[in-house]
């Protein structure tokens, strides 16, 4: 059974079809099941649960969600790897299996994923959605930061990532790791990293760490973005050299469309001083930043249509 997963296990299905892991898709197999059981239970799946699984591999994980969870819908971008986990899982009759890529682009979910998510979570008001899964390394930022920003705000993720995207996700100001994906996820969830995990217990084994964590959206904290498209667009440009001064940042980013003098008046109000980085701020007062430049923006003389 693919639950079962060990090297073992592994080395034996492969070799039966023909086939190798892709490192160009990140496939590396969590093998020691007590820290597959760990990420399990960091979800706290519930009967009602809609899980959006990316990186299917063999179907190890996507069986033990299945069993605790209503629906489970996982997407594997290998052909080999989805045949091999539709034999593995064809007695799961609540287990959506979808071939192909995750996004549609590195800004976007891709809708054929979003829709049986949608359907699975519209059958039943109780339902929640919770994203868990062995993160495939190259697609984890991409995945986590645009689910936030879909109309279905998942209850929960946990999931395998990187130690080094861990530190950044979780991050604090004035660290190095401290960044705009830092900002985007704080200021709508609260994060905690689980568990450390060494490169020996995966298979292939990478060449990093990795580490289990927990990324729960909070309702208060969202609500408190008034333009989330804007912000997340924004956070991205003023971090885009986090070490320049922050009034250097804005300039660039903004020339087009705000003066040096709006800029100034701006930053005089929130008191931040002429060597005031992106990087020492807070996530509320970049929302408050962020708020102030929208509010400049939208204040100019529109042109005559």
């Amino acid at each position: 059974m693919a639950h079962r997963q060990t090297v073992s296990f592994l080395l034996q299905r492969f070799r039966d079809a023909g086939i190798r892991p892709d490192t160009r898709h990140g496939q590396n197999f969590l093998i020691d099941l007590n820290l597959v059981q760990v990420l399990v239970d960091a979800a706290e799946l519930e009967r009602h649960d809609v899980v959006l699984e990316v990186g299917t591999g063999t179907g190890s994980l996507t069986a033990q969600l299945a069993q605790r969870a209503a629906a489970v819908v996982s997407i594997e971008i290998s052909a080999e790897l989805h045949q091999l986990a539709q034999e593995e899982l064809v007695d799961y009759d609540n287990v959506t299996l979808l071939r192909g890529d995750a996004l549609r682009t590195k800004n976007r979910l891709d809708p054929a994923v979003l829709a049986p998510v949608a359907a699975a979570l519209a059958s039943d008001p109780s339902r929640r959605l919770k994203l868990v899964a062995n993160l495939p390394y190259n697609v984890a930022t991409p995945i986590i930061s645009n689910l936030l920003s879909t109309d279905i705000t998942p209850h929960l993720m946990a999931v395998t990532i990187q130690k080094e995207l861990a530190d950044r996700i979780t991050a604090r100001p004035s660290t190095k790791d401290y960044s705009a994906l830092s900002v985007w996820i704080q200021s709508q969830c609260d994060t905690e990293v689980v568990r450390i995990l060494p490169p020996a217990v995966f298979w292939p084994r990478p060449k990093v760490h990795s580490a289990i964590i927990r990324i729960i959206p909070q309702p208060a904290k969202r609500a408190q973005i008034a333009h989330p498209e804007f912000f997340h667009t924004f956070v991205r440009s003023v971090f885009l050299h986090r070490r320049k001064f922050l009034r250097s940042g804005l300039i660039s980013a903004l020339k087009r469309d705000l003066s040096k003098s709006a800029i100034d008046a701006i930053l005089a109000d929130m008191a931040l001083g002429a060597e005031a980085r992106a990087e020492q701020l807070d996530v509320h007062q970049l929302l408050q930043l962020s708020d102030a430049v929208y509010a400049a923006l939208n204040a100019r003389p529109q042109p005559d249509a």
